[in-house]
């Protein structure tokens, strides 16, 4: 059995990438253990074009946005399912300054594609947005596990359930050959899987474990609130809640100091109690020391590449990476220089 591309990990990561490579003509086996695959099927899934407590926009949004949209919904065709929710994200302002700031903002070209509205009054009693706050448009959030189980039909025999060790890869006449799949070239697409194989042990992963709620509570708007925790209206008045960011402990399973944390700055948001706690969730994010992404070749194992790392911003960032990725296995156009890994050779 032969392919052009073997890629390790069905996350969203291995998905879209499978995916593109795929629709470029190329052949592609995926391996996957989804009981390990827990930060993509754990992930929040925003796409929110502000974010950060400075309300600054998204690193490199004016290339990201344009292709998260339509690139979900080509999937979403493809596997006949509906998991792209396109919604407003409202921030509340904390001050006047904030306010005028943004009014500033309104008439920037570079922010307008991202604004809806500027509101200069307090959306609605349940909500603790005294000075009002932006509403933004591009925005929304991505159900993964659908999307997920949707594409294991779209890849059929060529997703492999099965745990590759250490001791499957062999090279034999310049090709990989694991578990009896020879393979032209293998690509690492598996979270914090990658940081534990020989091949890149050496880049600076940053593992972050963040915990989400899920809580009834009453106020379901059509938007999603977004102000020091999101709060993501799932229907009958269930609501995602999160997400908290820890270095710490991330061996550790839920912890009430999260669900505290939650509670808090949910109650700092919305101004109604909560009525039940449904569940709570952790994941451990494949983060990177500098916040960008890893895309590239192995500097010294032939025909080994990564396409990883993408954190808790990997909705976003993934549609047009994997985009960039693909040009580069295929047609070898250059990578930018702030997510090829070659940015940390000389730490070898």
């Amino acid at each position: 059995m032969e392919t052009d591309f073997l890629l390790i990990g069905q996350g969203l990561a291995g998905t879209a990438l499978g995916f593109r490579l795929k629709e470029a003509g190329k052949s592609v086996k995926v391996f996957d253990r989804p009981d390990l695959n827990q930060s993509s099927r754990v992930a929040a899934g925003l796409f929110n074009p502000v974010t950060g407590r400075k309300m600054v926009k998204t690193w490199n949004a004016d290339a990201l946005f344009p292709e998260i949209i339509p690139f979900y919904r080509q999937v979403e065709k493809l596997t006949s399912k509906k998991f792209l929710r396109e919604q407003g994200i409202y921030r509340p302002f904390l001050s006047i300054e904030e306010q005028n700031e943004w009014m500033g903002h309104s008439a920037d070209p570079s922010f307008s594609q991202y604004l809806s509205a500027i509101h200069q009054q307090s959306q609605s009693p349940n909500l603790h947005d005294p000075f009002g706050g932006v509403m933004l448009k591009n925005s929304g959030w991505l159900d993964i596990n659908p999307l997920l189980d949707g594409m294991r039909g779209y890849f059929g025999e060529d997703l492999i359930l099965d745990q590759i060790e250490a001791s499957d890869f062999q090279q034999e006449d310049g090709h990989w050959i694991i578990k009896g799949i020879k393979a032209n070239s293998i690509i690492f697409c598996n979270g914090l899987g990658a940081m534990k194989t020989d091949f890149f042990d050496f880049l600076p992963f940053a593992p972050v474990k963040g915990e989400i709620l899920e809580v009834k509570q009453a106020f379901s708007p059509d938007y999603i609130v977004n102000r020091g925790v999101f709060r993501v209206h799932l229907g009958n008045d269930l609501h995602r809640v999160g997400s908290t960011y820890t270095w710490h402990d991330l061996d550790q399973g839920p912890t009430e100091t999260a669900k505290k944390e939650l509670t808090e700055r949910l109650a700092g948001l919305v101004n109604l109690p909560i009525d039940d706690y449904i569940s709570q969730k952790v994941g451990i994010r494949p983060a990177t020391k500098d916040r960008k992404p890893f895309l590239g070749k192995h500097p010294e194992r032939q025909n080994v590449y990564i396409f990883d790392g993408f954190g808790a911003k990997g909705v976003s960032l993934i549609p047009y990476y994997s985009k960039v990725m693909t040009s580069f296995l295929i047609r070898n156009i250059p990578l930018p220089r702030e997510v090829d890994i070659a940015r940390y050779f000389n730490y070898i």
